[in-house]
Parts: structure tokens; sequence; C-alpha cells
């Protein structure tokens, strides 16, 4: 039997050359997670661009200049548009291994003219999950804007709390479980293995759980480190993807340890008898 990957021989060099490369299913991977990661930097550099009150004047001249929009309706869209474009620069970097584990196994069912499903379907389910992650922090974050002044005592022990809890979620059983999946990938697959495309979304759904349980703590950073912040952007993408790439037990406490150190010194210097020192 001809590999499918041979027979481009009706297509000339250059078209055939990349036939090859768009029929394998590790190319498609790679492709994928590039141009997405792209797309969420395109969106993130151009959110960036407008200011608060240009953001809005930008989503009323879409709608229309009449249309009576609900200010926090239009924040909650600035948001979401935000927090979806992180999930995609973030997370999906972190989850090449993943995907490419996936076409490697697909690409050998396929030398050997077995069936097989887009790697694309897989990154699917996985993003959906994100997706709707974006979704409730959004919200969040919308009803915290709308509600808590940017500066408040209340403010400084809901950042310190939230480290501290990161900091001591690395130590729990549901973590290591979640990362020890997003690790080992290729046994997942070879145990769930299906032909269908709903059956490799569902794979891609349920990575995408793995990988939120190892990392939700962690994005929820953002919270309070303000969304698009580049700097707590590739800190924490560069923290979430060397959990994952790294086969390491003591480095997830070891992040664990600086978070809650770093939640501990925030909340100290922030405390009453702290101002008065300095004041």
């Amino acid at each position: 039997m001809m590999s499918v990957y041979e027979d481009f021989r009706h297509l000339s060099p250059a078209a055939a050359m990349l036939a090859r490369h768009a029929a394998r299913p590790r190319g498609v991977a790679l492709a994928g997670v590039c141009v997405l990661t792209a797309l969420g930097a395109a969106i993130l550099g151009l959110l960036m661009t407008q200011n608060g009150a240009g953001s809005f004047a930008f989503l009323k001249a879409l709608c229309g200049a009449n249309a009576a929009l609900d200010i926090n309706a239009i924040a909650f869209a600035l948001s979401f548009a935000a927090w979806a474009a992180m999930a995609l620069v973030m997370m999906l970097p972190g989850a090449a291994p993943m995907l490419l584990t996936y076409a490697e196994i697909a690409e050998t069912a396929a030398v050997k003219g077995a069936a097989t499903v887009s790697p694309l379907v897989l990154a699917a389910g996985y993003l959906a999950v994100w997706i709707a992650f974006a979704g409730l922090a959004s919200g969040i974050e919308t009803v915290i804007s709308a509600q808590i002044p940017p500066v408040t005592e209340w403010a400084v022990f809901a950042v310190s709390g939230i480290i501290i809890l990161a900091g001591l979620y690395q130590f729990s059983a549901l973590k290591h479980a979640c990362l020890s999946r997003c690790r080992r990938p290729f046994a997942f697959f070879f145990a769930n293995w299906t032909d269908r495309a709903a059956g490799v979304f569902r794979l891609g759904l349920r990575q995408g759980l793995y990988c939120l349980g190892c990392c939700w703590a962690l994005m929820a950073l953002m919270l309070f480190a303000g969304a698009m912040n580049l700097v707590w952007m590739a800190g924490l993408a560069a923290i979430m993807a060397a959990e994952k790439l790294t086969r390491s037990q003591m480095l997830p406490r070891v992040i664990g340890i600086v978070l809650i150190a770093a939640g501990a010194v925030i909340l100290a210097i922030n405390s009453p008898l702290a101002r008065a020192a300095l004041g």
C-alpha cells in the first residue's frame, strides 16, 4: 500500500513538499500551535494599543454610534478578549508536547493506513476548557473592577491571600495528580485512543481539565497582577511550562514556598504595625 505521504506525484515539487507537510499530523500540530499563539499575541497587542477610554470608544464605534451599550458589558467583552488571548499565548506553548505526542501517534497510525483525526480537533477540545476559564475570570475581573477601588486595605489582603493560596495549592494532591497527567500524555493517549472526531475532542477536553487543575491557581494571580501585564505573563508562562516539561518533584514545591513567602512579605509590609513604623 502506498503511503498517503508519497502520493503527490501529480503536484509540482514545491506544492508536493507543502502537501507532504500539511498531511503530517506533527506538522499540523506544530503549525496550529504557532498560528494560534501568534493570533493570541496579535489580539493582546491590539488591546494594549487601546487605553481604557479608547477601548470603549472603539467598541461603541464598532457597534454603532447610537447603540446604548452598558459599560459593564463593554468591560466584560474587553476583559474576555484579553483572557482568551492570554490563554492562547500562555497555555498553548506548554501544551505543545502533548499535542505533538498525539500527532506522533496519529502519524504512525496514518502511515499504516489507519484512520486518524487531526490534532487540531484535540487542540479545540483543550482550548474549550481555557476559553471557559477566560469567561469565568473576565466575569470576576469585571465585578472586582466595578465594585472595589483599585487600592484599598481589602485589596492588599486579597492580593497577599491569593498569592499564599496559590503557593499552598502547589503542595496539594490534586495539583500533583493533574501535573502527572500533563507530563505523561503518551500513556493517556495510548489507553484512550480513538479515531472518532468527537472522541478526540473529548480527549482534548480531558487534557484541558488536567491542565486547568494543574495551573488554575497560578493563572488566578493574573486577576490581581493585572491582565495583560507582560512581566507577569512571561513569568507565569515560564513557570507553568517548566513544571510540565520537567520531571522534577521538587520544582512545584519550590515555587509554592516562594509564593507563600512573597504573599507573607506583602501582608507584613502592609500591616498597620509596619505602616506605623515606616510612617
